[in-house]
């Protein structure tokens, strides 16, 4: 696929998260799979479930809130919102993953009652880190990033490195307001959204 054409880069590598709150301060992978313990909150937890600064553990059906110099601990709250990540403002530049957390009603640690809908920006504690740029992933695609068409004017992102089981074919040079600022060079737009939300890709 060359050409200058437009295309909406697809966020392939973005955990979208279905979430819930109980007693363990637990967001959960998916509502219909097996849940896992919960835990009694220790003390020194903030009374947003994954406030920002918070950190969540890996598990492979659920994410639980625990203390950042835990053992346990895998990953870090960069930014949290209420609502839908689609009315949001979006999760910073290298976002790792998204978990989205659904709205809840039982009694929660601050007392009112309710657990809002919302979603938290994560960054991996530790590499790699899907969400910087080239790495192959995150939410959001960025200058730096490698994509590959996918077919229908669609392209995906893949790291750069040339790892991964799709090879790049693009790299996004650069983030313009409309596609007339981006450089002769240009082969591809992609569709970054933003205050910049035009990428211009150049071949590989």
């Amino acid at each position: 696929m060359r050409g200058r054409r437009a295309v909406g880069a697809a966020m392939l590598a973005a955990v979208w998260l279905t979430g819930c709150q109980s007693e363990g301060r637990e967001a959960r992978l998916d509502e219909a799979a097996t849940p896992t313990p919960t835990e009694t909150r220790p003390s020194g937890y903030g009374t947003v479930f994954l406030g920002v600064d918070e950190c969540s553990s890996f598990g492979t059906t659920s994410f639980t809130e625990v203390p950042c110099g835990g053992e346990r601990a895998a990953a870090r709250v960069v930014a949290r919102f209420d609502g839908t990540v689609g009315d949001g403002p979006p999760c910073p530049a290298t976002t790792d993953f998204v978990l989205h957390i659904s709205r809840q009603s039982p009694s929660d640690e601050d007392g009112d009652g309710a657990v809002p809908q919302g979603y938290a920006c994560m960054r991996n504690l530790a590499p790699p880190h899907p969400g910087d740029p080239g790495g192959g992933g995150g939410p959001r695609t960025i200058v730096g990033d490698c994509v590959y068409s996918s077919g229908g004017g669609q392209v995906r992102e893949t790291s750069c490195d040339g790892k991964a089981e799709k090879k790049p074919q693009y790299k996004v040079a650069k983030a313009v307001s409309k596609r007339a600022e981006c450089p002769v060079s240009t082969a591809l737009y992609v569709q970054l959204g933003g205050d910049r939300p035009v990428g211009c890709a150049r071949p590989l």
